[in-house]
């Protein structure tokens, strides 16, 4: 399952919370976290669901550009595509995090080549995260397969949510066994 919406409609804070309901024991993966500093918005981390965190983007850094942050693809990479790939070969029936699959994500090769094995089919994961709700080829193929589900996050939804995704996250754990 997806989740797309504007910016700042609390997509990310959605993951967070059906995460701590469902148990971030029973979860593998990664959310995204502004980084402010006096008021001004400076960049942005990837954080794993176990806290352990790294640097995504910047204002003004070296990298592939998404507005003004230079985004550092081999600090993405050597933290949360790595964790992700090493969940993928244990093939351990788990919820996979994947917030976000956007612009800045994309830039990573081998984050495309993981998302490719995480839509596999017969996968024995599944899937909690959201996706950019603007343009963009590889996101617009995700967003069009048949086996992927879109909710939309709003001010009117958001707050019920997690619960809801953690009901149905923590069913399919349970029928996983």
């Amino acid at each position: 399952m997806l989740l797309s919406g504007r910016p700042g409609c609390g997509k990310t804070t959605v993951i967070r919370r059906a995460v701590e309901l469902i148990g971030a024991s029973r979860c593998v993966g990664f959310y995204t976290e502004e980084l402010r500093e006096r008021g001004q918005r400076i960049g942005f981390d990837v954080v794993m669901v176990d806290g352990q965190r790294a640097p995504l983007a910047r204002v003004g850094a070296a990298g592939p550009r998404v507005s003004r942050y230079g985004v550092d693809v081999r600090s993405f990479e050597d933290l949360a595509v790595a964790r992700l790939e090493s969940a993928l070969r244990g093939r351990v029936a788990r919820v996979l995090v994947v917030d976000e699959i956007g612009k800045m994500e994309l830039f990573s090769g081998r984050f495309c080549e993981v998302l490719e094995r995480i839509f596999a089919p017969g996968a024995p994961w599944a899937l909690l995260g959201t996706i950019l709700a603007g343009h963009h080829p590889r996101a617009e193929g995700l967003k069009h397969r048949p086996d992927v589900s879109i909710v939309e996050v709003t001010r009117a939804n958001r707050d019920r949510l997690a619960a809801d995704l953690s009901r149905s996250f923590g069913e399919y754990l349970r029928r996983a066994g």
